[in-house]
């Protein structure tokens, strides 16, 4: 079968043919005309295009599901650290290349010392700090004083629903790997590569959380498996991260992808934070594009019959979320194994010899394997990517076809003598001046429907962002307001510790509830509004595709009509009718994305610290019951009545960062996203209509005014033309053979 790269292979070595009529043309024209200059624009930008379209897919799941053990199958060798640890957000990105490197981007020290301002907020013992100034981890003082007040914690500070606590992993993440990286950090993102023989360095760093935390992006080239240059796959944070902030930056990475490949390990099957990630995607609108791969562990079944148990119940438990799953049940490590057989340990090779006596568990990983190869290429190189070909060819066939009516009038104009060529070209610039009028239309309606579409998206995302009335927002305020503090069992960290620490660490369960809620409730309905409106734009505009369409196709016909009237067949074929490309693939084309969600995600920046950490500000409760002689009914009465008044303060500190970075984000959407995708749809469709006249607008008059005057060789012209005129019809040739197998290519999987 024809494969995406061949066909794309075919469409650019028919652009670069069609580019090379050019030269030809202005030879003969003796000047650059308007029309080959917008030509020659136009097969650039498909080049440039298409030289730059990235297939990504997103590799999800929990953690120790053996997502990099997966990826490391399909480029056939170990080339992922496995196991990075759940400190780090990074999302390693890895391609096919011509050699082995590693990319890896570091955070600047503004970066990093903003990641550590916003896990200090509230942080007790801080009486080191001087409160008019940010952290910064370079100064020695401040390192040596938070790694005395990290030392200080009690176990409380450091574990938070049975886990430990994100921030102070953070924190000491951090300080612990500052010698051994400070060297390479810099004011501004620096990137290292590591390539070749030096390619297995990076890993110290993605395999070490005390530098990894340093990291803020890893891509990787491979020179090894099946995989084409052109498709990215990522190794995502585990799903089942017990930071929010990490699972944010997950969502943000998905909206950019074409596919997702969710892997389950067979050890634990389906598990609550699978479904609720599950559920997660599902309210992102982009269930639709999963397939799922259940990593089978050879040694922890007993039988197939065993493993197939298993994964029944999987696909039970998927069919609530999603209808009809896309399952693929294999062994990414006796994948893994089988491509590495002559490079193993001798532990690795006595474990492949065993499985490999257990024909019915191989065989049956064997067959999901080759069952998920065929159903990844064909889900990633059909759809949305078949129907971008056939516009950049689309685009093609209207230059090759204007070239051809240029070559063929001209072979014409050669023919005839002065005084009738001069009554031809006229009749034609009349025509071309009703193109023009119209081609004005289609530009100032373009330009007022663009308007109105902004200004009904304007009130749209106002009021579903309004921090007054909309319900979006409204409903963060409620569960700030609703979420409640269990204060007993602070009691203890309250005698123990004292009144700061133990703010803190109600802070921090508040702060995690809240992220929790932000990115599972919050992050997927601002999607899915976003997608609504997405679609919107792209119906609104599509609409007013259809008329102008009409009206392009018969001044076309028209002006076909008259050059058959003076005897210039038209040997070409009208362009078919606008397809305009869906908005995923003129995002992809204009690289125009969402703000990612973590933005709004920092609201603790502005939180007032100083006006909750002093314990004296709540003294004056005691004060007042005093003067009323109520009595404390506890010694810890105080503190409880403190803490209270403190989360009181802290919720409305929160309400007001969150609706300032809310705000800020709704202006983010409008102009940085929305209006950014009026503008893409708008400008795709406008080349699409004005496409189809450029062959049509060519200036005819000059070639005339060159054979009147005696300033064109008519023989040499006259070959040259010949000559062109059959490149063309090859060209044309090629163009509908390319056309037909990428309609084959679109079928294929249907």
């Amino acid at each position: 079968m024809t494969s995406y790269n061949s066909l794309k292979k075919d469409i650019l070595e028919i652009n670069k043919e069609v580019s090379g009529l050019f030269p030809d043309a202005q030879w003969i024209m003796g000047t650059s005309d308007h029309t080959f200059a917008e030509w020659q624009k136009t097969c650039e930008a498909i080049n440039t295009q298409m030289a730059g379209e990235i297939i990504r897919v997103a590799v999800v799941g929990p953690i120790k599901s053996g997502k990099s053990t997966f990826i490391n199958s399909l480029f056939k060798g170990e080339f992922l650290k496995r196991g990075a640890g759940v400190v780090t957000s990074i999302v390693t990105r890895v391609r096919n290349g011509k050699k082995l490197k590693a990319k890896l981007l570091f955070k600047s020290w503004d970066e990093i010392n903003s990641d550590m301002e916003q896990a200090l907020v509230l942080f007790p013992s801080l009486e080191w700090r001087n409160e008019n100034y940010r952290f910064d981890i370079r100064q020695k003082k401040e390192r040596l004083s938070l790694q005395k007040a990290l030392n200080s914690l009690n176990s409380e500070h450091l574990v938070s629903d049975g886990a430990r606590n994100v921030n102070n992993i953070l924190l000491a993440s951090y300080l612990k790997g500052y010698e051994k990286i400070k060297d390479i950090i810099s004011p501004e993102m620096r990137t290292n590569q590591y390539e070749n023989e030096l390619f297995s360095e990076h890993w110290t760093f993605v395999g070490d959380g005390s530098m990894a935390v340093y990291l803020k992006d890893v891509q990787l080239e491979i020179d090894s498996g099946n995989i084409d240059s052109n498709i990215e796959i990522a190794d995502c944070q585990g799903s089942d991260s017990p930071n929010p902030l990490h699972l944010a930056m997950i969502q943000d990475y998905l909206l950019l992808t074409h596919l997702i490949v969710y892997v389950v390990s067979s050890r634990t099957g389906l598990r609550e934070a699978d479904i609720k990630f599950l559920s997660i995607i599902k309210k992102m609108g982009i269930i639709d594009n999963i397939l799922f791969v259940i990593n089978c562990d050879f040694s922890e079944h007993e039988s197939i019959n065993d493993l197939k148990l298993l994964i029944e119940n999987v696909k039970e438990e998927l069919a609530i979320i999603k209808p009809s799953p896309e399952i693929y049940s294999l062994s990414a490590l006796f994948n893994l194994f089988k491509a590495q057989r002559g490079n193993l340990s001798q532990k690795d090779r006595l474990r492949l010899e065993q499985w490999e006596k257990e024909p019915e568990l191989t065989a049956f990983s064997d067959s999901g394997t080759g069952r998920f190869e065929s159903s990844f290429y064909n889900r990633l190189t059909q759809g949305s990517y078949s129907l971008l070909l056939k516009n950049h060819l689309e685009r093609l066939r209207i230059i090759s076809s204007g070239m051809g009516r240029w070559i063929h009038f001209n072979q014409n104009m050669l023919t005839r003598d002065a005084s009738t060529a001069n009554g031809i070209v006229e009749k034609i610039k009349k025509h071309q001046e009703g193109m023009r009028q119209i081609e004005s239309v289609i530009k100032n309606t373009l330009v007022g429907s663009t308007k109105k579409i902004n200004q009904d998206l304007k009130t749209d995302i106002e009021r579903f962002f309004d921090t007054r009335s909309g319900d979006l927002f409204q409903g963060i305020i409620e569960f700030i307001r609703d979420y409640k503090i269990s204060y007993p069992k602070y009691e203890e960290p309250l005698k123990a510790s004292g009144f700061p620490n133990t703010l803190y660490l109600v802070f921090q369960e508040f702060k995690q509830a809240l992220d929790r809620f932000m990115t599972e409730t919050i992050n997927p309905e601002v999607v899915r509004f976003m997608r609504e409106k997405e679609k919107r734009i792209h119906e609104r505009l599509e609409s007013i595709a259809d008329p102008f369409d009409v009206m392009v196709q018969d001044a076309i016909s028209g002006y076909n009509g008259m050059m058959e009237n003076f005897g210039i067949v038209r040997s070409f074929e009208s362009p078919e009718r606008i397809d305009l490309p869906d908005i995923d693939t003129i995002k992809a084309i204009t690289g125009v994305t969402l703000p990612p969600a973590v933005a709004y995600m920092r609201y603790t920046a502005t939180i007032k610290t100083e006006a909750v950490m002093r314990l004296g500000f709540y003294t004056v409760v005691t004060f007042f019951k005093k003067i009323l002689k109520k009595p404390i009914e506890k010694k810890n009465e105080e503190s409880i009545l403190a803490l209270q008044a403190g989360v009181l303060r802290i919720k409305r500190e929160t309400e007001k960062s969150m609706a300032f970075f809310f705000k800020d984000y709704q202006e983010n959407i409008k102009f940085q996203y929305a209006y950014k995708i009026v503008e893409a749809v708008s400008n795709s469709l406008y080349e699409s209509l004005i496409d189809r006249f450029q062959g049509y607008a060519t200036d005819l008059s000059n070639t005339v005014d060159l054979i009147n005057n005696k300033l064109i060789d008519k023989e040499q012209a006259s070959a040259t033309l010949q000559e062109m005129a059959m490149g063309a019809e090859k060209i044309e040739e090629k163009i509908n053979t390319v056309c037909e197998n990428i309609r084959k290519f679109a079928l294929a999987d249907m």
